[in-house]
């Protein structure tokens, strides 16, 4: 543990959050615009769906820990949409069963000293480049499953990512758990199936960055006290210093703790 302890983000998730910090991804962006107030703490797993999440909840968020987050940003639902393998292996889980996972998820959180928690429901995908990228051999015309000389059986659709999103949804307002409404975000881009993805599923840096407009967007307006939007929260050690650059007038120095001109896009 490194000293002066501040507010813990936690993202947790599969492949969705555990690729965040690359190519200009969401968890990276996150860590910019909370550096010197939040620590985000990434908790992704590839390939993970909502069974496998339930089995690891004391682990990763152990009830007697000494230090618990403040906030929790949970992704599951786009590998438990997939379609069922005819073998039985693979990430599907039924919807019903998903659901039911969410709601685990949910109750194991909700004890918890920390203000909010919030699910992300499933973006949708961009099937074409699926298809491409995974070097479909060829493709049922009565199921859509595709074939491949890398997956066996992979069925990846933005229908079966609308029910899971929907899903998602549905436990958030049984639960009371704010969900970040993915599916729908990204389709309000024109270009969302061009510019959102890298390979048709995980997340180029245009599609972190809405994910981040929209994280950004639930904090701001939340009404848990104090506030996590990062406008709101202090900023570790911002006091001046006579150890700051030298203002113009060479009499006095400029504190650069809240200088946010680096970056690309200006936060709201």
């Amino acid at each position: 543990m490194v000293g002066t302890p501040r507010p813990q983000f936690v993202l947790f998730g599969s492949s969705i959050v555990q690729l965040s910090y690359s190519n200009g991804g969401w968890g990276a962006i996150l860590s910019d615009i909370y550096a010197r107030k939040a620590d985000i703490l990434l908790r992704g797993y590839y390939g993970w769906n909502s069974r496998r999440a339930v089995q690891v909840l004391d682990q990763v968020f152990p009830k007697d820990a000494s230090v618990q987050p403040s906030l929790v940003v949970v992704y599951f639902g786009g590998n438990d949409s997939m379609g069922p393998h005819s073998s039985g292996l693979g990430p599907h889980v039924p919807l019903p069963e998903y659901k039911e996972n969410m709601r685990k998820i949910a109750k194991h959180l909700q004890p918890f000293r920390f203000n909010t928690h919030y699910f992300l429901s499933s973006p949708p995908v961009n099937e074409e480049k699926i298809r491409g990228n995974a070097r479909v051999i060829r493709q049922s015309s009565k199921t859509g499953v595709l074939y491949s000389g890398f997956f066996s059986e992979l069925v990846r659709t933005n229908e079966l990512c609308r029910q899971y999103s929907e899903g998602c949804i549905e436990v958030g307002k049984e639960t009371g758990v704010k969900v970040i409404d993915l599916f729908t975000a990204f389709q309000n881009r024109d270009d969302w199936m061009n510019a959102c993805f890298t390979d048709g599923v995980h997340l180029s840096e245009e599609g972190s960055k809405v994910v981040v407009e929209e994280i950004l967007k639930v904090l701001k307006n939340a009404e848990w006290k104090p506030c996590l939007h990062w406008k709101s929260m202090p900023t570790e050690f911002s006091e001046d210093s006579p150890y700051d650059l030298v203002a113009a007038d060479g009499k006095t120095t400029l504190n650069p703790s809240e200088w946010t001109f680096h970056r690309e896009i200006q936060w709201d």
